[in-house]
């Protein structure tokens, strides 16, 4: 039961309002003493010719705003109150909750629609670094978070693997490249041949020449090069999908730039037939003074495409193939120039979809006194960055004697470590705004009590290890029909209710703004408001029965709710800590 809509249709049927407005209105008290809804009477002052503390006391006392749900409700002020019956909302949400599972907070708002997600989408023949890292977390969740609304979601990998810098390194593999060396650390060695490129090119600048033109021939489809591009492409797929594999990410399809090279002129066709491509300094671009933005370049002097042409291909592409609701680009803040040229050619070209183009952006990624060296200068590989993570989330575990008393087995550690660890690195990276960077530290990335995603495990595993309690004790498959939900009216019991109704809303809202943060931040609340809950109340130890059994039912629900929102982020969780 949505309740806020409940009182807004109240509202509105008193007021005269409509209800859509109504509860845009309403808004939740910072305090609990001020109850659990509050509706300010200021845009009924101009209309009703009355004060707003005069409107509120009026429309206290009308009988039409109550229901068997509704406590009471209270005028304060220019404020009218509302106090739910905290019985019958725990009994409405934890069934719903209970009856649904993980399938809580499932929507079909996105019944027949596409949305595609593109994410990830490294540079082929350059390590996979921390930077890549945030937009496959926010991508991963993103695309979960709209599968979870009943879109259809098409999770695309567009990876760099075609450009100028292929033909750098083709130049480069030619004059220093070690076999060996390439079939044993693949992208060590092809880093290590492009470094080397970009140095000796300062002394001997046609080498920049050379390259250029074997990236035309590339381009023109010249088997020797081809075959090159096609081994470095296979290489670096292959070390990417096991950094993909240990983060529990997957995708439907890996059309890199390269893909739509041939599909370039369609793109040149069609904007040459809507009139708006035209030639400047040698190279074809189409204007965008009407936009505040600088000319886009389709074509560049020497024949050669750009990161634009290859995207305006994708999406023409991506429109033909899946007729998509929405094309999302999560692609850092840094590009958004890029993508507001992009957009805009596909506008001034007439085409439906413009304005069905997303770019999600999101900020820079620093760290804070953390001492991480990596065989590659001043870059963070991200396997090593999750490797580190384990290896320190395990030493934790081994350093806690809580754990060390539980008997868990070294194979469970491993396990925990697993999860732990990785978690903590994804997390790190949703837990605020996606536009602010994130700044890493151990410290707070593996604090098993603060804002972070061992917390989060934790606190599930605390609550699965209660129910276990209470299966040994023959307390099994609580009935929700027979259970006594009206019992939970404490302050500390309806905390968590409260939460896990907001669910349903994170998850619509999180799809709004493209923002993973709305359900980490809920999780975050859940978890801290079940663990107040569990210090300050008997569960297992009381003795009125009833009760008992409609706290554990509070467990299994907040287990659900504590799944749901992980999964949408893409953190695992353990049974046992």
């Amino acid at each position: 039961m949505d309740y806020r809509t409940e009182i807004a249709v109240r509202i509105a049927v008193a007021t005269g309002l409509d209800a859509e407005t109504t509860n845009g209105l309403i808004e939740v008290p910072p305090q609990k003493e001020l109850g659990d809804y509050a509706f300010p009477c200021f845009a009924l002052s101009k209309t009703l010719r009355k004060a707003p503390a005069f409107i509120a006391s009026e429309l206290a006392a009308d009988p039409g705003l109550g229901a068997s749900w509704i406590e009471k409700v209270e005028s304060v002020g220019p404020y009218l109150n509302f106090f739910l019956d905290r019985g019958h909302v725990a009994s409405t949400v934890l069934t719903a909750i209970l009856e649904s599972g993980i399938h809580y907070g499932d929507g079909d708002e996105g019944k027949g629609k596409t949305v595609i997600v593109e994410f990830s989408s490294p540079n082929i023949a350059k390590p996979f670094h921390v930077g890549h890292a945030f937009t496959t977390v926010l991508g991963n969740s993103l695309s979960r978070i709209y599968s979870k609304l009943g879109y259809r979601v098409v999770r695309m990998n567009h990876l760099g693997d075609y450009g100028t810098q292929f033909g750098k390194l083709i130049t480069a593999y030619r004059l220093w490249g070690d076999e060996q060396a390439l079939r044993s650390a693949p992208i060590k060695e092809l880093l290590r041949i492009y470094v080397k490129f970009h140095e000796a090119e300062k002394d001997d600048p046609s080498l920049g020449i050379t390259a250029r033109e074997n990236f035309r021939r590339l381009e023109e489809g010249c088997p020797d090069e081809r075959a090159l591009w096609e081994k470095f492409r296979d290489m670096s797929l292959k070390e990417f999908s096991a950094v993909y594999e240990k983060m529990g990410v997957s995708f439907d399809n890996y059309n890199g730039e390269s893909f739509y090279g041939d599909r370039i002129p369609e793109v040149v066709k069609l904007l040459n037939e809507k009139g708006i491509l035209t030639e400047s300094e040698g190279a074809q671009v189409v204007m965008l003074d009407e936009y505040g933005l600088p000319p886009c370049i389709i074509i560049k002097s020497d024949g050669t495409t750009i990161y634009a042409s290859r995207d305006l291909a994708a999406a023409m592409y991506r429109y033909d193939t899946y007729g998509f609701y929405k094309n999302i680009y999560v692609v850092g803040l840094p590009q958004a120039l890029h993508f507001k040229q992009v957009f805009a050619v596909l506008e001034k070209a007439g085409l439906p979809y413009a304005g069905d183009c997303v770019h999600v952006g999101f900020g820079l990624v620093k760290f804070k006194n953390m001492k991480f060296s990596t065989r590659e200068g001043n870059i963070v590989v991200l396997d090593e960055l999750l490797d580190e993570s384990i290896s320190k989330t395990r030493e934790i575990i081994k350093s806690n004697a809580l754990i060390r008393d539980t008997g868990m087995s070294d194979e469970g550690i491993e396990e925990v470590a697993l999860k732990v660890g990785i978690g903590a690195v994804i997390y790190t990276y949703l837990r605020a705004g996606r536009e602010r960077d994130i700044v890493f530290s151990w410290e707070e990335m593996l604090d098993f009590e603060g804002d972070s995603a061992p917390y989060l495990i934790y606190t599930y595993a605390r609550t699965r290890s209660i129910l276990r309690k209470a299966s040994e004790r023959g307390i099994t498959d609580i009935e929700i029909s027979k259970t006594d939900f009206l019992l939970l009216t404490s302050d500390d019991e309806t905390g968590v209710v409260k939460l896990l109704a907001e669910i349903p809303d994170a998850v619509s809202r999180a799809a709004a703004t493209n923002e993973p943060f709305m359900v980490a931040r809920l999780a975050a609340q859940i978890a801290r408001a079940f663990n107040r809950f569990y210090n300050n109340s008997a569960i297992l130890s009381g003795t009125d029965i009833a009760l008992r059994n409609a706290r554990l039912a509070l467990c299994e629900a907040t287990c659900a709710g504590i799944l749901i929102c992980t999964d949408l982020l893409g953190i695992e969780v353990v049974e046992q800590m």
